[in-house]
Formats: structure tokens, C-alpha cells, sequence
């Protein structure tokens, strides 16, 4: 590194001397190119690099050459960093384990996200509050109910960084915005250095992205991060003591407040549920005696436990940067649940069959089954890790039957065996894509009045589909199809 890039970097922000400075992005996804967008915009010398190769990458690297950005593809294009690197931007899918991040370390060249570049370029004349949130599950949920909550408040915000648009992007509008509803995962998180959120929240912690961190300890670490130099609140969930432990030991702002949301009665310093009522005993004068009414259970889409868990933390989150009660409400029913959310795709023959392809994990996929009493389960994919004796213990008696796919579902069956031996389990080992209407047709032959054929996988979907989103569309053409016999 320079001798004045040295001086200047730890402490950078937009105004810094961006012109003097050799940038390496790791990564030519959304994230990446959005990063070397803003740096290249700066006046900064930046090289991309990434391993993979696709049409839609070169035509990336297409336009980010028009601007002078150097860009390398293809295997091994990340094995060697320039000789002139003073910085290592990365995209959030590149695991700490990358060679190019321990050339990196061998040559003391810090290494930011493209969040920890995010923060340090926002407008220092017009800097955004952001409120931040992350967890295992919920989070997509979550921001997009607390942007609407925001805008209902006649706020200019938008919902950003691992959902929507890149951070990078989002700090470079011309046009500021008010506030800034900000979810991270655990990934963008780890490589988090300065954040300080006007509020943020832990939705809750399970078991995910083990590999990637290395581990349980390393991954709840990363969550904790967001509540590091918190202005304002940290909120946290009353149901899941890990959250709140994570608050106790963080440094934040003098001043800062624990803030807790819960199914149950909140009491002082919470958010909560009475009767039929979301209310607030946090943020109004008088909260020893009185709550505020934000909303109504039936404002909730769905109504499902954990969304409204979900509408619980963004509405403390909202008024933590002093949103309206009334606003809170109305951004509630202006919400719709994005797809593959315990989406309800049709009824045939009183079977209720319902797409929660976005449960990718235990935990999610827990959540999803409690809200039925009895299931058909479709279940499987890739695991990443995760062990799944827990939720078949605690879901056993809601399951009518299960039908497997993907390539560990024997870890499930597994898990079936030891803590539902009496469920029928039926599995499907073809790895096709067009396997979804083999398990849709088993699921149904397992289904009696009144039940719910469920997919929540519990599993990530890339060993037979290119994304969540594709399991589910499959699983509603599956359903459509079995709807016209």
C-alpha cells in the first residue's frame, strides 16, 4: 500500500482519495459489478476478477471495460492479485477460505464487503440512516414490510443489499434517500468493519451457512456484527434467548436500547401481541402503563406465527427511527408476501397444497410446518450442513406423511426414522428437474381430507434447480397439472 493511501484508507469515506488507489473486486455478480461501478465512478483503478464464466458475466465485463474497469474470467483468473492492489472489495458468496483473500492477507491488503464499501461511500452531506436486519429466516420478509412501513410514512427508502438492490448502488443515487432498509446476511456481515445502524435486529439464529463460516460459533458471530456501534435500538427476539445475548455483549452508542418483539404479551421496552393487537411498549411516553396499537393481526399477510414475528420486528425497527403507529398498519396491508412463501397455489379434492420453496433450511422449514396441523411434507435438496433431527422431533405429530427428493434427502429419511418411524415416508431419487411431478403425485397419494401438501424443503435447491424460485414454479406447474386430471 502507498504511503498516503495508508493514511487515508482505514478512515475512507466518498470525499477520500479514491483516484490514487488500485482496487481488486472479487466477483462480477450484482454486488461485484455495483462495487466496481461506484469505485471506477470515483476515479479509482480497478480490476475484477472471477473464476466462473457466463454469457451474462462477459456482458458485464463488456460494459465495465467501456468504463476502464479491467476484468478477468474463467478458472483461475482469481489465483493472482496485481502487483499495484491496495484493496480487496468482495462480492458476499466468496468464502473467507479463498485463495485470492489469503494473497491477500499475506501482503496485509485489507479486504472490505461491498457493504463495508457501501457504508463508507454514503453522502456525507445527506447520509442515510440505515436499519438493518438480519437472521436465519425472515429477513426478505421483513425489510420488504419495514420499507413499506417507511414509505407509508411518506418516506423516500427502499429495501437493499441481500435483497433488491446492491448497496453500492443505493449509496450512489443522485437522488438521497430518507432511510434505508438494509438486509444482511451472515455472509455480508463477516466482512462488516464500521457499521453504525440507527437500529438493527437479530430475527433469530439457527443452524445455516456452516460450511461458509466455518462453523456454529463463527456464524452466530457474524450475525451478532450488526449490532456493533447500534445508535438507537437493538431489537431482539423474546422467543429465541440467543438474540438477546447477542445485544448484551455488543458495543454500541451510549444511549442505545434493547428492544424486544415477541408472539406474547410484550412487557416494558417490547412489542408485542394483546388479543388481536400489535402493540408497542417501546417507543410511546407513558409505556409503564399504556401500549400503542400498531396494527391488527389481520393486517398481517397470512397470518402465519413467524410473519407476524417478521411484522413484529420490522414495525420496532420502524419505530425506532420514529415512523408513525398509524403508518405501521397502513404499510402492512400495502404488503404482499413475495412468491414462494407459504404461498397457497390451489385446493383439489380438499387437499391444500402450498409453496414455501424459500424455506431453505430446518429452521425456516419448522415454521412453515407449524402453521398446518396436519402435512404431507415435501422435503429435500441439498442440506448444507444441517442436521434435521430437531425438526422432525418437534414436527412428528403434524406429519400425515413425507415425500423426499434431492441429493440428501437420505440424511432426512435418516432423521425420519429415528423420530417418526410410523410416518410414511415415500422418496423420489431422480434428480431431474422434471421430478416435481412425480413428488407432487406421490404427496397427493399420501393426502386425505383436510390436509396440506407443503413444500418447505428444508434444503437449498441448486442440486436439481437453478434457484428456490424454479423449485416453486415447478411445484405450482406440478399442482396445475394435477388440478386438470
Amino acid at each position: 500500500m502507498t504511503p498516503d493511501a495508508d493514511a487515508w484508507l482505514p478512515d475512507a469515506h466518498r470525499n477520500s482519495d479514491w483516484d490514487q488507489l488500485h482496487v481488486v473486486v472479487a466477483g462480477i455478480g450484482v454486488a461485484g459489478f455495483a462495487a466496481a461501478d461506484a469505485l471506477q465512478h470515483l476515479g479509482a483503478s480497478v480490476t475484477v476478477l472471477d473464476d466462473r464464466i457466463s454469457d451474462r458475466a462477459a456482458d458485464k465485463a463488456t460494459l465495465l471495460e467501456i468504463l476502464g474497469v479491467t476484468v478477468k474470467l474463467g478458472p483461475g483468473a482469481s489465483s493472482q492479485i496485481p502487483s499495484l492492489t491496495q484493496l480487496v472489495v468482495t462480492s458476499p458468496g466468496w468464502p473467507p477460505s479463498a485463495e485470492l483473500f489469503r494473497l491477500a492477507a499475506a501482503r496485509s491488503i485489507p479486504v472490505w464487503g461491498d457493504v463495508e464499501l457501501a457504508w463508507r461511500l454514503r453522502d456525507p452531506a445527506q447520509p442515510a440512516p440505515w436499519l438493518c436486519l438480519t437472521g436465519t429466516n425472515g429477513k426478505t420478509t421483513s425489510v420488504q414490510m419495514l420499507e413499506a412501513m417507511l414509505r407509508a410514512d411518506g418516506l423516500r427508502s427502499v429495501a437493499a443489499g441481500n435483497v433488491g438492490l446492491p448497496m453500492c448502488e443505493v449509496v450512489m443515487d443522485p437522488t438521497p434517500y430518507d432511510v434505508i432498509a438494509v438486509e444482511l446476511s451472515s455472509q455480508e456481515l463477516h466482512w462488516m468493519h464500521s457499521l453504525s445502524a440507527e437500529a438493527s435486529a437479530v430475527l433469530n439464529l439457527a443452524p445455516d451457512h456452516l460450511s461458509w463460516h466455518g462453523g456454529l460459533d463463527r456464524y452466530t458471530a457474524a450475525k451478532g456484527k450488526i449490532y456493533t456501534n447500534t445508535q438507537v435500538a437493538c431489537v431482539y427476539n423474546v422467543e429465541d434467548p440467543s438474540t438477546r445475548r447477542l445485544v448484551e455483549e455488543a458495543e454500541v452508542i451510549e444511549g442505545c436500547r434493547a428492544i424486544g418483539f415477541t408472539l406474547g404479551i410484550p412487557t416494558i421496552g417490547m412489542v408485542g401481541v394483546v388479543d388481536d393487537v400489535l402493540a408497542d411498549r417501546a417507543f410511546i411516553e407513558g409505556r409503564d402503563r399504556n401500549a400503542a396499537e400498531l396494527a391488527r393481526l389481520r393486517d398481517v399477510p397470512s397470518g402465519a406465527p413467524h410473519n407476524v414475528a417478521n411484522a413484529l420486528a420490522a414495525a420496532a425497527l420502524a419505530r425506532a427511527h420514529g415512523v408513525a403507529t398509524g403508518a405501521v398498519s397502513r404499510g402492512l396491508r400495502a404488503f404482499t408476501l413475495a412468491g414462494h412463501r407459504i404461498a397457497t397455489v390451489a385446493t383439489i379434492a380438499d387437499v391444500t397444497y402450498v409453496d414455501d420453496s424459500k424455506a431453505t433450511n430446518p429452521h425456516a422449514a419448522l415454521a412453515s410446518l407449524r402453521s398446518f396441523e396436519s402435512a404431507v411434507w415435501i422435503a429435500g435438496g441439498l442440506a448444507k450442513g444441517a442436521s434435521f433431527d430437531a425438526l422432525v422431533a418437534a414436527a412428528a405429530e403434524r406429519l400425515r406423511g413425507v415425500v423426499l427428493l434431492g441429493a440428501d434427502q437420505d440424511l432426512i429419511a435418516a432423521a425420519l426414522a429415528r423420530h417418526a418411524p410410523d410416518v410414511p415416508v415415500i422418496a423420489v431419487p431422480d434428480l431431474d428437474t422434471g421430478v416435481m411431478e412425480r413428488v407432487v403425485a406421490a404427496a397427493a397419494s399420501l393426502a386425505h381430507s383436510g390436509d396440506t401438501v407443503l413444500l418447505a424443503p428444508a434444503c437449498a435447491s441448486f442440486d436439481q434447480f437453478e434457484s428456490y424460485s424454479a423449485r416453486g414454479d415447478a411445484f405450482v406447474a406440478a399442482v396445475e397439472q394435477l388440478s386438470e386430471r
